[in-house]
């Protein structure tokens, strides 16, 4: 499984702290299992905004390139006109 990055965690932990505040303020809840629920609710949430961002391009797998390159031909220069 490959590393999250920055972006990835910006969002997830954002979309936690956001969700939580949204949902616990919606709920008007005053229980600890309430509080509880939503809590997880929220860090399942972060978790797949996390997941589902799009890796960078570049991004090399466990297994090597995600898209092997083509071997470069050599340029071949002519002298000719």
């Amino acid at each position: 499984m490959p590393r999250p990055t920055a972006a990835q965690l910006a969002y997830g932990s954002a979309t936690v702290v956001f969700a939580t505040v949204a949902m616990l303020l919606l709920s008007r809840t005053t229980t600890g299992l309430g509080v509880a629920l939503i809590g997880v609710a929220a860090l399942a949430l972060g978790l797949l905004v996390a997941m589902t961002l799009p890796q960078p391009a570049g991004r090399r797998t466990a297994y090597g390139n995600a898209h092997p390159a083509a071997p470069a031909k050599p340029r071949e220069h002519s002298l000719r006109r």
